[in-house]
C-alpha cells in the first residue's frame, strides 16, 4: 500500500470518529494556542517596557541611592545621595546640560471634601528638560521657589482633573499632608511608566518637600531619592558618567564599595530585555506542557483505536498487508491529529495576540519563529507518541487477531 492510500484511510478513519479526533486534538490545540499567544505577549511586554524607557532619551542617565550589593543586603533603600551632590554634578560636570534631583514619597492630598494620597515629588526646574515633560496649563516652578521653599504645586492631569473636574485650578489652594499649597500649573498628560501613574503625582520644589512635608533625614544634607542627569549629547554619556562617579566618589570620601548606582538608558534597556525575556521563555515553558499533555492524549487515543480495530487489523495482515503498511498507518494517523491541532492551535494563538495588541498597550506581535517551532513540535510529538501505538498495531499477529475479535 502506498502513501497516499495510507493517507486516505487514515483520513477516512478519523473522520468516520469525528468527536473523538476532535477531543484527541484539543490538548495540541490548547499547547499551540497558548505558546504562540505567551510568546507575543511577552515581546509585546518587552517591547513597551524598552519603548518607556527609551521615551525617556538616549543621553538620560539615573544616580541611584546604595550599591547594589548593599540594596541586596538590605530590605531598607540607602540614604547617600544628596541635593548637594546634584548641585556639585552640575557645576562640575562638564559633560552634563541638567541635573534633575528627585525627592518623592506617598502622602495625602486634600482639596475641600475630595481627599487622595498620590506621590508627591520634590524636584527642581531641570526636572521638565531632563524627563522631557510639558506644562500644560500655568507654570512650573522656578529657582526662585526653590531656594525660597515656597509653597507652590504644579498637579498632574489625573490629581487636577479628581479634584477640579472641568474647573481652572490655577490660584486655587489644595492641601499635602494638611499644609496649603497653591496651584500654579497643570503637567500634559504622559500615562504610565512601567505601571507607575505619572499623571497621578504632584510636583513642588524640592527644598520645601524637604522642609515642609518629609523632613530633613539625611545627616549630609538634604536627602533625594534619586538624580536623574542629562548629557550634552549621546556621544559624552560615557564621559559623564564617568566624571560623575569620580566627582561621587571624592564627595563621599569612597575608598572600596561605591555608595551610590549609576545607571544608564542602555542598562536599564539590557536589565528589561533579561527579565522581560526571561518571563516569556518561563511564560512559553509553562505553555508547552500541554503541548505534552496532548501528546499523551494522542498516544491513549490511539492504543484504544488500535484494541477496537483489532479485527480490522488482523483481516488486513491476512490478505496481505504487511507491518510497515499497518505502523505507517497508525502513524499517519497520529500525525494528522497532531498538525491539524497544531495549525488550528496556531490560528487561535494569532487571534489571541491580535485581540492582545488591539485592546491594551502592549504592542504584542505575531513570532513566525514560535509558529514554526510550534507547529514542527507539535508534528514532532504526534510522531513521537503515535510510534508506540503504531509498532503495537504492526506486531499483532493476524490469526490472534481475527480468534480476540
Amino acid at each position: 500500500m502506498n502513501l497516499i492510500e495510507s493517507t486516505k484511510m487514515a483520513v477516512k478513519t478519523l473522520t468516520a470518529n469525528k468527536l473523538r479526533s476532535t477531543l484527541t486534538m484539543l490538548g495540541i490545540i490548547i499547547g499551540n494556542a497558548s505558546v504562540i499567544t505567551m510568546v507575543g505577549v511577552g515581546q509585546g511586554a518587552q517591547r513597551y517596557a524598552s519603548g518607556q524607557f527609551e521615551s525617556l532619551g538616549p543621553n538620560v542617565l539615573f544616580i541611584i541611592p546604595g550599591s547594589e550589593e548593599a540594596r541586596d543586603r538590605s530590605f531598607q533603600i540607602p540614604r547617600t545621595l544628596t541635593l548637594e551632590d546634584a548641585e556639585a554634578i552640575s557645576s562640575q560636570v562638564s559633560t552634563v546640560s541638567a541635573v534633575a534631583p528627585q525627592l518623592q514619597s506617598q502622602q495625602p492630598l486634600s482639596f475641600g471634601n475630595r481627599q487622595t494620597t498620590s506621590l508627591v515629588m520634590g524636584t527642581t526646574p531641570d526636572f521638565l528638560p531632563v524627563r522631557d515633560f510639558d506644562v500644560e496649563q500655568g507654570r512650573f516652578f522656578t529657582e526662585t521657589d526653590v531656594q525660597r521653599n515656597t509653597q507652590v504645586v504644579v498637579l498632574g492631569s489625573d490629581i487636577a482633573r479628581k479634584f477640579f473636574d472641568d474647573k481652572d485650578p490655577v490660584g486655587q489652594q489644595i492641601r499635602i499632608k494638611n499644609i496649603g499649597f497653591q496651584v500654579i500649573g497643570i503637567m500634559e498628560s504622559k500615562g504610565a511608566f512601567l505601571g507607575n501613574n505619572q499623571d497621578d503625582a504632584v510636583y513642588i520644589p524640592i527644598t520645601t518637600m524637604s522642609n515642609r512635608i518629609t523632613g530633613d533625614t539625611s545627616p549630609y544634607g538634604t536627602e533625594v531619592t534619586f538624580i536623574s542627569v542629562n548629557a550634552r549629547d549621546e556621544a559624552s554619556v560615557s564621559a559623564a558618567e564617568f566624571q560623575l562617579r569620580n566627582l561621587l566618589r571624592l564627595r563621599h570620601k569612597i575608598t572600596n564599595e561605591d555608595d551610590f548606582t549609576v545607571r544608564t538608558q542602555k542598562d536599564a534597556l539590557e536589565i528589561v530585555g533579561n527579565v522581560t525575556g526571561a518571563l516569556t521563555l518561563m511564560l512559553a515553558a509553562i505553555a508547552a506542557i500541554s503541548l505534552f499533555v496532548g501528546g499523551i492524549g494522542i498516544m491513549n487515543i490511539m492504543l484504544v483505536s488500535v484494541r477496537e480495530r483489532t479485527q480490522e487489523i488482523g483481516l488486513r495482515k491476512a490478505i496481505g498487508a504487511s507491518r510497515q503498511d499497518i505502523l505507517v498507518q497508525f502513524m499517519i494517523e497520529a500525525i494528522i491529529l497532531s498538525a491539524l491541532g497544531g495549525i488550528l492551535g496556531t490560528a487561535i494563538g494569532v487571534g489571541g495576540v491580535t485581540l492582545v495588541s488591539a485592546t491594551t498597550p502592549l504592542k504584542a506581535g505575531v513570532s513566525t519563529p514560535a509558529i514554526l517551532v510550534a507547529v514542527g513540535v507539535s508534528g514532532g510529538i504526534g510522531l513521537f507518541f503515535g510510534v508506540f501505538p503504531a509498532r503495537q498495531a504492526a506486531k499483532l499477529d493476524p490469526i490472534v487477531a481475527l480468534r480476540s475479535a
